[in-house]
């Protein structure tokens, strides 16, 4: 760890920084595995778009874990260490992908983008203009989530309106 690093961060607890940080880190890992499992899983109309997408999404999830992570550390902290904790201390629920349908995976993952850009969007109004760092590794985060969310609605439109045509 870094003295003049952590010194930087100023008008907020770095210790307040690492617990988000490391709740935002049990997001991100769960995050990786609900997309993992659901490309894994899914099944119905446009499966194959939906897969390239969620395999897609799971890569940018397990890269922001490591960025969360580096940042963690950087303040002197460790990541939680044991994924049993990944569940109790997340922001986000996991939710299982038991309905495998393609509409209902889409379903669930766009909540867990909006969960997610709920979390990211509180990491950046509190850490701006206190923690530089952290604000713009939580900013970045964000825009990838948000981009998530845009590409996941965006094919859950384009699957219903192709059912939709198809029953006419």
């Amino acid at each position: 760890m870094g003295k003049k690093g952590i010194s930087i961060v100023k008008g907020i607890e770095v210790s307040e920084v690492i617990m988000l940080l490391n709740k935002a880190y049990a997001d991100e890992w769960l995050a990786y595995y609900q997309y993992f499992i659901e490309a894994k899983v899914v099944s119905g109309v446009m499966k194959d778009a939906a897969i390239v997408e969620l395999n897609q999404h799971a890569a940018d999830e397990l890269r922001h874990a490591t960025m969360v992570a580096d940042r963690i550390i950087q303040l002197g902290g460790s990541p939680i260490l044991h994924p049993d904790q990944w569940v109790k201390q997340a922001n986000c629920a996991y939710e299982a992908p038991e309905n495998p349908n393609v509409m209902a995976i889409l379903e669930q993952s766009i909540r867990g983008e909006q969960c997610a850009i709920a979390v990211y969007s509180r990491l950046v109004e509190l850490t701006q203009g206190k923690d530089v760092v952290t604000y713009n590794i939580a900013s970045q985060i964000l825009g990838d989530e948000v981009e998530h969310e845009e590409d996941l609605q965006a094919l859950y439109e384009d699957i219903q309106g192709l059912l939709e045509s198809l029953k006419r």
